[in-house]
């Protein structure tokens, strides 16, 4: 029975080392709240007192709120993966009134890996000579923007 013991919790530890660890970040989603917000009725004051304070703001137009909620898992000592995610955006006009919530989920969620040696675009491929040698002959050349064509900034005779 003693030898078991050590056995026993030798298995233990390495069982829970591999129980999936769920994480939450962002804005505590109510569905009743949430979709209590109707364009037309509400504005910034009851969306306030509705939602709280969004999880950032629009620094432009007329300042867009935004509420975003996400849960994640993962195991051991992998990166998280999101599993669920909400994003609500509120607009507003100039008098403060919603004008439209739109809602996304995760669709929106990019993974990016910014340790690759490359990085991906759009576009045809271009190899390393393509981009060294690629602008010979197009500086100056006529439609190319180019200074040497008309309204290209030379003063000719």
């Amino acid at each position: 029975m003693r030898p078991l013991l050590p056995l026993a919790l030798a298995a233990g530890v390495l069982a829970a080392g591999c129980t999936p660890l769920r994480s939450h970040q962002g804005y505590i989603v109510d569905a009743d709240l949430v979709n209590s917000i109707q364009p037309g009725v509400d504005n910034r004051q009851s969306v306030l007192a509705t939602l709280g304070t969004p999880s950032f703001a629009s620094q432009f137009n007329q300042g867009d709120w935004y509420y975003v909620s996400r849960d994640s898992r993962n195991l051991a000592f992998t990166p998280p993966k999101p599993r669920d995610q909400l994003t609500m955006q509120i607009s507003f006009d100039q008098a403060g009134n919603v004008t439209t919530v739109r809602k996304s989920g995760i669709d929106q969620v990019v993974s990016l890996k910014p340790d690759g040696k490359t990085t991906p675009t759009l576009g045809r491929k271009r190899g390393f000579f393509q981009d060294l040698f690629g602008n010979i002959g197009t500086v100056g050349a006529a439609g190319a923007g180019g200074g040497g064509g008309p309204g290209g900034g030379s003063t000719g005779p």
